[in-house]
């Protein structure tokens, strides 16, 4: 008897035991389902620093166990408060992934629409999760960022802005603002030109050089563009003259001789080409020359921010063989098969002679690119280059320094040149433009420097 009770006592020890330790682990499993302790994620996109007359406040949040359950933003200033956004997230189930996973929000913003004032403002962001943690509220984040309200624009007043311009022409404005950390240029059509600060000594007075493009019509848009750190933006308009002008149309023999000995050179760096000898070139002149021409566009996005060159730029002695925006149809035999514009001027006197940079300036290239060959490339500061391409050698490297008549390399006929010969570019932010006019003393002094000048008076 004693032993039956012995048993029926320890059974029962056995079995709470279990049930204690099925309770443990239930409540383990269910704190681990519903009670996770990890927070959301909240970061305010923008803005870093200011809120102007026509924010955008924008956030982005996750949460990637129970997910979000709800955000908020709000601004205060002293007294005032606003709130700006909340969202409660619908629960979509009972474990794991029940709220929102993630979220990007991006909210526009008028303070003075709010009765703000210009000046300190404090902006709070607010995220929750569908945990069952903080007293069954879910787990917080919370971000505050000081920020300053500025809904005054930019000052700008115009000293002096280009009169005429053509398609593949160059023009200046010069202006001055109240503030020299402001982001500005000039907006030609669909073009933004960034301005710099003349480099006379004064700190207040811009410069922006800028372009037409030479398959421009017409002249749509100009104007000087000022934008602060708040975004608030100013814009003063000009008037600039567009003068039509023709291009010269010109006709070019694809021969068998040339495509033998220029196709192979391609497929060193494109071996991607296909088909036969002529499917070949025109993928050259086609594909290989968009490629070549965003490359370009590329080089010229981060130029120097002083004005490097000093005169007019060098013209290398020799005939001119082609020039600035020949209009050229290609032909194979009797077959016109192709259509490009040519975007510099050739200029052929000796083989092999020297080539020279036309102006002081910083070496930014010096490669072999498709159809330029083996290309030198020069920021003169400001968003000026110069190019020079077909070299048979080179003889700088990216970063060198040179001077006025620095020989840079020799004439040749790498790329797609079928005689020794240099093809010779100007570039205004990433725009090929005419270089007569940058060979142009007098240009230069009646277009840059006596308004430079005179700009100093007013």
């Amino acid at each position: 008897m004693s032993r039956l009770r012995h048993s029926t006592s320890r059974s029962k020890s056995t079995f709470l035991l279990f049930f204690l330790l099925l309770l443990i682990g239930s409540g383990a499993a269910a704190f681990f389902l519903f009670f996770e302790g990890e927070k959301p994620k909240l970061t305010l996109d923008s803005p870093q620093t200011y809120l102007g007359a026509q924010s955008m406040v924008e956030i982005s949040s996750a949460d990637g166990k129970s997910g979000l359950r709800h955000l908020r933003v709000r601004i205060s200033q002293g007294e005032i408060a606003e709130e700006l956004y909340f969202e409660e997230f619908t629960r979509n189930g009972f474990t794991g992934m029940v709220g929102q996973p993630q979220k990007t929000v991006k909210i526009p913003f008028n303070p003075a629409d709010s009765g703000f004032q210009d000046g300190p403002a404090q902006i709070v962001l607010e995220a929750y999760d569908y945990s069952l943690r903080g007293l069954l509220k879910g787990n917080n984040t919370t971000v505050t960022r000081e920020l300053s309200i500025d809904t005054t624009p930019p000052k700008v007043s115009i000293l002096h802005s280009e009169q005429y311009i053509n398609p593949g022409g160059s023009g200046i404005a010069i202006y001055r603002l109240t503030d020299p950390d402001i982001t500005s240029g000039v907006q030609i059509n669909d073009r933004f030109h960034p301005g710099f600060l003349v480099g006379d000594g004064r700190d207040d007075t811009f410069i922006c050089y800028f372009a037409l493009p030479y398959t421009a019509n017409q002249l749509d848009t100009s104007f000087v563009v000022a934008v602060d750190p708040a975004g608030n933006k100013t814009q003063l308009p000009f008037t600039v003259i567009f003068k039509k002008k023709n291009f010269r149309q010109d006709k070019i023999n694809v021969s068998d001789g040339f495509l033998d000995k220029k196709i192979p050179e391609f497929m060193q760096y494109y071996p991607e080409m296909s088909g036969t000898m002529v499917d070949k070139y025109l993928f050259t002149n086609n594909e290989v020359r968009i490629q070549n021409n965003n490359k370009i566009s590329d080089l010229c996005g981060s130029p120097h921010k002083q004005r490097l060159w000093e005169s007019k730029f060098h013209r290398m002695p020799g005939s001119s063989r082609a020039g600035f925006a020949d209009h050229r149809t290609y032909f194979y035999g009797s077959k016109p098969i192709d259509r490009q514009v040519h975007l510099g001027i050739d200029l052929a006197s000796t083989r092999n002679a020297e080539v020279k940079a036309a102006e002081k300036g910083i070496v930014i290239y010096a490669d072999y690119l498709g159809i330029y060959g083996n290309m030198v490339m020069i920021d003169h500061g400001q968003g000026i280059f110069s190019l020079y391409s077909h070299l048979s050698q080179i003889d700088v490297a990216p970063n060198d320094q040179v001077d006025k008549l620095t020989v840079i390399g020799l004439t040749g006929t790498t790329g797609m040149a079928g005689g020794d010969h240099l093809h010779f570019s100007m570039l205004v932010n990433g725009v090929f433009v005419t270089p007569i006019e940058w060979w142009d003393q007098h240009w230069i002094d009646v277009t840059i420097e006596d308004p430079l000048t005179e700009s100093r008076f007013q």
